[in-house]
């Protein structure tokens, strides 16, 4: 064999061997490849998803039935399809939600925050689920002043509170930049809806609130009006964990079929619908129920108030303010019938159908007895009622919560006299972030005990008139 015949043979046989290795690579190692599990993965192996939510009556609050709020309810429905739980780590602003979300452990931080374009430079977002506009909302007594503000240009001179570190307190700076007057003040104490509230009360002239945001409060604070949007609509998106693309793609095709299936339509409805507010006060619809609804159901409410030694108008009233008589009354939240019970409550208390009348009435009965028991033996005579009221109507969690507040602020915590003045404040972030159960609107509590006493008197004074008119009949008979 020559030299040129040995070259050759070298060179085919290294060829050769080139060929063979990549092809055994290329074929081969690929079924043998092991790739790192994605963040879903880990959610799902793990059986749980880890959120940060905002503690806020627009996104997640404890609520007489438990847990409850827009973007609770929305990211709640969302495990249920995982088929996992939901573990939530709840913060008080929008500061220390973003803080919470860089924990390694956190899969998505849900806090109503607009995907901005300075925001996308630090935030991995996640699909966009409601969209806002936000708005410069006022009091309405600027109207009488003739200092109501129409556009940028009118606040010049007005008193105007923000959060920091919020989207709003970028948009009034920009403003400031381009050479508007603006009297802008900054604050971490007050959330959004405590400055909607100071709004309402004359203590500020004016602050800027997301549409969503404005809407859930307006039923509340009745003396805050919008004056006019500020900036462009803007979407409301959930910020993921980093490297999450998996749970990314994952999420939007949820939240499309989610969409689609109507959910979040009737998520909005519920939480934003002016057709879902409480009318506390309404007597003129209460005497027309009265006469066309109270008497088919009244012997019921006798009966069960002897058997428990309960006021049977008391029993009335509240079942009034629940329902409205209306035995197949149900809500959102799958509350049903005369006294709206859950349906775990209802099952505790033996209450088989929850549409029938009888039934829930003294299952509702039961549990207002029940409550009785468990606020605490300090708190004596009516008091004790009203105690168990309002645990009925906001949860016995949120009464102890105020109970522990009113001995800190010196009131007397066995007093329903000085609690509904403690109350209120379950609403402000530094005094619910320090409590057990969080935030609470305070307020409601307050008007539904009121309302219940409205309606009960109302019912015993036509009892004494109906008593009266008996009498004389006998008498002239």
């Amino acid at each position: 064999m020559n030299k040129n015949q040995r070259v050759m043979l070298t060179a085919f046989f290294a060829v050769s061997f080139f060929m063979f290795g990549w092809f055994s690579h290329s074929v081969y190692i690929p079924f043998y490849k092991i790739s790192a599990p994605s963040l879903l993965d880990e959610i799902k192996a793990n059986q749980t998803l880890n959120v940060v939510l905002l503690n806020s009556p627009s996104t997640y609050y404890i609520g007489p039935q438990g847990p409850q709020g827009f973007e609770y309810d929305l990211l709640n429905s969302y495990a249920e399809y995982l088929g996992v739980e939901l573990k939530i780590t709840a913060a008080n602003t929008i500061k220390e939600a973003i803080e919470l979300s860089k924990n390694p452990d956190i899969h998505i931080t849900s806090a109503a925050l607009a995907k901005t374009k300075e925001r996308e430079k630090t935030f991995n977002f996640g699909p966009s689920y409601f969209e806002v506009q936000e708005q410069v909302i006022c009091n309405r007594r600027l109207l009488e002043r003739g200092k109501f503000p129409e556009d940028v240009e009118d606040l010049a001179g007005l008193s105007i509170t923000v959060g920091e570190s919020t989207s709003y307190s970028q948009v009034l700076q920009d403003l400031k930049d381009e050479g508007y007057d603006i009297n802008v003040s900054l604050t971490s104490e007050y959330s959004t809806e405590e400055l909607l509230e100071k709004v309402s009360k004359n203590e500020i002239d004016c602050t800027l609130a997301d549409s969503n945001i404005y809407a859930i409060n307006l039923r509340y604070f009745n003396e805050m009006v919008l004056a006019f949007t500020i900036g462009k609509r803007e979407q409301l998106a959930w910020v993921l964990a980093p490297d999450s693309e998996k749970l990314e793609e994952n999420l939007y095709a949820w939240l499309n079929n989610f969409i689609q299936s109507g959910g979040l339509a009737q998520l909005k409805d519920h939480y934003y619908s002016s057709v879902m507010f409480f009318d506390y006060y309404n007597t003129k619809m209460f005497y027309k129920r009265l006469e066309s609804r109270l008497p088919k159901y009244k012997n019921y409410f006798m009966k069960v108030g002897k058997k428990y030694d309960i006021p049977w108008t008391l029993l009335a009233a509240i079942s009034y303010q629940e329902s409205h008589w209306n035995p197949e009354a149900t809500s959102f939240t799958g509350v049903r019938g005369m006294m709206m019970l859950t349906l775990a409550t209802a099952k505790l208390l033996g209450v088989q159908d929850r549409v029938d009348a009888r039934q829930s009435i003294e299952g509702g009965t039961r549990y207002l007895r029940d409550l009785m028991k468990l606020v605490p033996i300090e708190v004596q005579g009516e008091n004790r009622l009203k105690f168990a009221l309002a645990s009925y109507n906001v949860g016995l969690g949120h009464i102890l919560d105020a109970r522990k507040l009113a001995l800190k602020m010196g009131y007397d915590a066995n007093s329903w006299k000085d609690l509904k003045e403690v109350l209120p404040l379950l609403s402000q972030q530094k005094y619910y972030q320090t409590l057990k159960h969080g935030y609470a609107r305070g307020n409601e509590p307050v008007r539904y005990v009121e309302a219940i006493y409205n309606f009960k008197n109302i019912l015993e004074n036509g009892t004494q008139e109906d008593e009266k008119s008996v009498a004389i009949n006998t008498i002239a008979h």
